[in-house]
């Protein structure tokens, strides 16, 4: 008992307001939407002609600022659309404490419907890359194409998992979890899904300690960890027609390749690229390498 309150007495994190926070996180190019009750952090960047946009969704614990390295290399030719998820980011929580995958379907066609985008490219890392495909199985005529980087879906087996998924997963310390939040455990967790610990930056983490602690987030964090998020609708995956580009880190713990090769036998019209030496997240990890296979992808008709 008492190791247990010197620690909560040490790492003892207050929420944070999201005016706060979005002092430091919302720029220039940032908007927000009305969706449920909840004001949804959005940007909407690049090309505004383009009629056809890319939309990409981020995985769990993440942010629309992890596709910001993709975005300045798009923008030029492409209109492309990023988003805090409920639960995460600027966003934060779902009021009624839904995460399921079919909330996430749901939440993304109104945000679509809000934006008027009646058709689009669609793209998701990890969580994101699973609601991706679940959107396109609801709504097929919706997505074009689609951009699959390392993404949830298939029954699994993980060989690293990082230490925030493993706490929020146990019963008393996930509790814990809601008022304390060690840097330690943001960096840790950022060393899992990365293989070049060089390219953890300060900022980096600061980024993701600030989000995760905006008023509601770590709650919902735990919320969403509790949720079964894919059930048995992978099953359907291989009735998906439109062509997708697959992209995956060869060295990913958490969701490994061979999660990959099954999106490959599965969907017909695919594209698969795996890079020999990053992780879960390689769009962020290597985002110059990776561009460089979405804009192959994009130019093929």
């Amino acid at each position: 008992m008492v190791v247990i309150l010197s620690f909560v007495t040490f790492n003892w994190k207050n929420d944070v307001s999201v005016e706060e926070l979005k002092k430091k996180y919302a720029n220039a190019e940032s908007e927000f939407v009305e969706i449920d009750g909840m004001q949804v952090h959005f940007r909407d960047q690049g090309l505004a002609s383009d009629s056809l946009p890319i939309v990409l969704i981020h995985g769990t614990g993440a942010s629309l600022h992890t596709w910001e390295m993709w975005v300045n290399e798009l923008k030029n030719e492409h209109r492309i659309i990023t988003l805090d998820l409920p639960a995460y980011g600027l966003t934060g929580p779902n009021q009624t404490s839904d995460y399921s995958q079919d909330f996430y379907v749901s939440f993304m066609d109104k945000f679509l419907s809000k934006l008027n985008i009646k058709r689009c490219i669609l793209g998701g890392n990890s969580l994101g890359g699973g609601i991706t495909w679940a959107y396109a199985l609801e709504h097929p005529v919706k997505v074009s194409k689609m951009i699959l980087v390392d993404a949830g879906g298939y029954p699994m087996v993980s060989k690293s998992v990082p230490i925030a998924f493993q706490i929020a997963r146990m019963p008393v310390l996930s509790n814990i979890f809601k008022y304390v939040l060690p840097h330690a455990i943001i960096e840790k967790s950022l060393q899992n899904v990365y293989v070049h610990d060089e390219r953890i930056t300060p900022e980096l983490i600061e980024r993701y300690y600030d989000l995760a602690s905006r008023e509601g987030n770590r709650k919902a964090f735990l919320d969403r960890m509790k949720s079964s998020i894919n059930g048995d609708k992978y099953l359907k995956i291989k009735t998906l027609m439109m062509p997708t580009l697959i992209l995956w880190g060869k060295e990913d713990g958490l969701i490994p390749l061979d999660v990959a090769e099954k999106f490959h036998a599965d969907l017909p019209n695919d594209t698969i690229i795996v890079f020999k030496d990053l992780g879960h997240t390689p769009m962020e990890e290597d985002p110059i390498e990776t561009v460089k296979a979405v804009k192959g992808f994009l130019k093929k008709q």
